[in-house]
């Protein structure tokens, strides 16, 4: 039984490690960097705008519900978009009218009854 207490030490000290730091959104300072980026307040690049906002918003989320990793992977995109807007701004844009018709359906609330099946 003795040989088994340094293994259940390591197995503890990996459990209650320090505790990860939370996903800093505000300092990704994702509004600063659209407010001085004058690119994006055209009004072409408005979905732009609205995008990285989006993406700072489900950044929120994931860091509210604990999953600070992911909220780090959102900023890092948001902030990779950001860091050249011209290149992002060229290589946006799907002009798929069903897949956009399909995702404005999927972005509508769904009751439990009306559901359909596909």
């Amino acid at each position: 039984m003795w040989r088994f207490l340094p293994a259940l030490g390591l197995a503890t000290t990996l459990s209650v490690g320090p505790a990860e730091a939370a996903c800093d959104v505000k300092g990704a300072q994702i509004e600063e960097a659209i407010a001085v980026k004058s690119e994006l307040r055209s009004d072409a690049n408005t979905q732009l705008v609205r995008d990285l906002r989006t993406l700072r918003d489900a950044a929120i989320v994931l860091d509210t519900y604990k999953f600070p990793g992911e909220c780090e992977v959102l900023l890092g995109v948001a902030k990779s978009l950001l860091a050249d807007p011209a290149k992002t701004i060229e290589q946006g844009g799907d002009t798929d009218e069903d897949k956009a018709e399909s995702l404005t359906e999927a972005r509508k609330p769904k009751d439990a009854g009306t559901s359909k099946a596909k």
